[in-house]
């Protein structure tokens, strides 16, 4: 009879648990608690994993950052969150908001609008490499394939390591990969 009880004490609990939580979507910002949450308050995907215990995925450290927030702006305007917090392992070249503000005036503002959405899908993977490439395993002359489909080409000499001409400034490891903070945009050139 004791055992009885305690099964349905469990049943109860986890009944009681589940009735509690709802299906989280949306579209993905960050707020000061350091959680993924959507614009009308609930979770999305992988993107929206609240944990507190474990380090950020690259979503989550370009989210926190005040220097990406026109980066941030891109990877949500090209439906790219997902692929930023999932398992990887990759490795982010993250332009800040000076390297978007130093493209020609209205590239941005072009680029944002949504019949634009393939070409800044295409710019956005264009700054991601498969794998995990922390600084020190960059080597000069080294070509990366990053997740558009191209090659980028790796710099190093005495003043830093440069990815397609882009200096990295600071390197973020985050749970699923490495974030490079890159002082340019990097752009495709046609295939």
């Amino acid at each position: 009879m004791k055992r009885l009880f305690i099964a349905v004490l469990i049943t109860a609990v986890c009944v009681l648990t589940a009735c509690n939580s709802t299906p989280k979507t949306g579209v993905v910002e960050y707020n000061e608690s350091s959680n993924a949450k959507s614009t009308d308050g609930t979770m999305s995907g992988q993107e929206g994993v609240v944990d507190n215990e474990s380090s950020q995925n690259i979503l989550q450290v370009a989210l926190g950052s005040k220097d990406h927030t026109t980066l941030v702006a891109a990877v949500q305007a090209a439906n790219q969150t997902t692929a930023l917090a999932n398992n990887g392992p990759l490795t982010v070249f993250a332009p800040t908001n000076a390297a978007f503000d130093a493209l020609p005036e209205g590239t941005v503002e072009t680029l944002l609008k949504p019949e634009n959405q393939m070409k800044l899908t295409e710019i956005i993977q264009f700054h991601a490499a498969p794998g995990s490439y922390d600084i020190n395993q960059l080597s000069d002359g080294q070509s990366l394939f990053v997740a558009s489909g191209h090659n980028i080409k790796v710099t190093k000499n005495e003043d830093g390591v440069f990815v397609q001409g882009a200096k990295i400034i600071g390197t973020v490891k985050a749970s699923n990969g490495i974030v490079h903070v890159v002082d340019k945009v990097l752009l495709p050139q046609e295939k």
